[in-house]
């Protein structure tokens, strides 16, 4: 019987999907059809909050995620802070495949299996030093500072434009974009074939 009941609603719940769609749903996409259209994926409305003022915004958000933060400044720290992280994890990941420390503890190439051979308490300084970094930096995540400014810029943007300065953040927000994706194949290759990444 029950089986029986189950079938029934899985009939009639795929029937409901070839039922014609409502007058609510076409105004939706009559509307969706006038909205001007994202320069990154052409097929879709441009997002409301993407209006090309930050670094990098080519109207790219298939999922929406603009749509439930109030403001784009926090959601731009933390890409350029994972960004960042990214291009050093695979600059790292790269080196230590063929570059090593001296000592015993330094010399395992595979780069999940280097965390645990070099000791706890080199983790704990590396952990260290990203607490330090976090905590002097963490009220400019909401007192409305720059994003991703922290200071250190050694003063490569003394005496640039505007322009000039908008060209490095497109450059720097594009690199952190293509480590992200660099760091999570390389992460993968690592793990399923446990070879260097490089031969």
């Amino acid at each position: 019987m029950a089986l029986k009941t189950l079938c029934i609603s899985l009939i009639a719940a795929s029937a409901a999907a070839f039922a014609p769609s409502t007058m609510v749903s076409q105004r939706a996409d009559s509307v969706a059809l006038n909205a001007e259209m994202s320069k990154s994926l052409p097929f879709l409305p441009k997002p409301e909050k993407l209006d090309g003022s930050m670094a990098g915004d080519v109207g790219f958000d298939p999922m929406g995620l603009s749509e439930i933060q109030q403001d784009l400044t926090y959601a731009r720290w933390a890409e350029l802070k994972h960004g960042r992280i990214a291009m050093l994890a695979i600059v790292g990941l790269i080196t230590e495949e063929y570059f090593h420390l001296p000592g015993e503890a330094y010399q395992n190439s595979d780069p999940f299996g280097a965390v645990s051979s070099v000791g706890l308490g080199v983790n704990l300084q590396i952990l260290l030093g990203i607490g330090i970094v976090e905590l002097t930096n963490f009220n400019k995540h909401y007192d409305g500072s720059e994003p991703g400014d922290i200071g250190w810029t050694g003063g490569l943007l003394k005496g640039k434009s505007a322009e000039k300065i908008m060209e490095a953040k497109e450059q720097e927000i594009t690199h952190c974009r293509l480590a992200m994706i660099a760091i999570t194949g390389a992460t993968v290759q690592t793990l399923l074939f446990h070879q260097p990444l490089l031969g």
